[in-house]
């Protein structure tokens, strides 16, 4: 709900510089019908938008959550230029659109998703575990197919879920390097 969103917009507004991220998870939708539905927001300077293709299911009709959904770079490609139109009749800085990514079948056609002046796309690894997984999730299905930025997604609980495991330092993290292997 909106006043959901305009708590947080109001938390943002009490630290300097603060950006937020509004993350959309279309289920049995699809990203033309629900993006438009957060425009009053996407016109906000601070405010950007993660896209997560996990629980993208209009293409298998499946419950959300049951199997691992997925985006075309069609979808993704609408997403930025709807962003970007935002960015050009607003006079806003670049949109930052974070697309979720922790299989190689939950982005199809990557070659095909259009960086746009308007819009810094970040593909990031989105999935949980120890580090060692977690780079390895990073090489095979983000760095060998990046956009134009990668990321790299901690889970506070969910990383170290498993005994033993620890989180990344953010100086760990500060050390890997996107364009070769970790």
């Amino acid at each position: 709900p909106d006043k959901e969103i305009d708590k947080v917009l109001k938390i943002a507004e009490k630290i300097p510089n603060a950006i937020v991220f509004l993350d959309i998870q279309v289920g049995l939708s699809d990203l033309q019908s629900e993006v438009p539905k957060f425009e009053k927001y996407l016109k906000l300077p601070n405010v950007h938008l993660g896209i997560d293709p996990e629980f993208a299911m209009q293409k298998s009709g499946k419950q959300p959550g049951k199997v691992v959904g997925t985006l075309d770079a069609s979808e993704i490609n609408f997403t930025a230029e709807y962003l970007a139109k935002l960015v050009k009749e607003n006079n806003l800085t670049p949109k930052i659109l974070i697309v979720h990514r922790y299989t190689e079948k939950m982005v199809t056609n990557y070659k095909n998703i259009k960086p746009l002046p308007e819009v810094q796309i970040v593909m990031h690894m989105d999935g949980w575990g120890g580090k060692e997984h977690k780079k390895s999730t990073y090489d095979s299905y983000v760095r060998k197919q990046p956009v134009q930025f990668t990321g790299f997604k901690l889970f506070y609980k969910n990383d170290v879920w498993e005994k033993g495991t620890v989180m990344f330092e953010p100086e760990e993290l500060l050390k890997l390097n996107p364009d070769r292997k970790s």
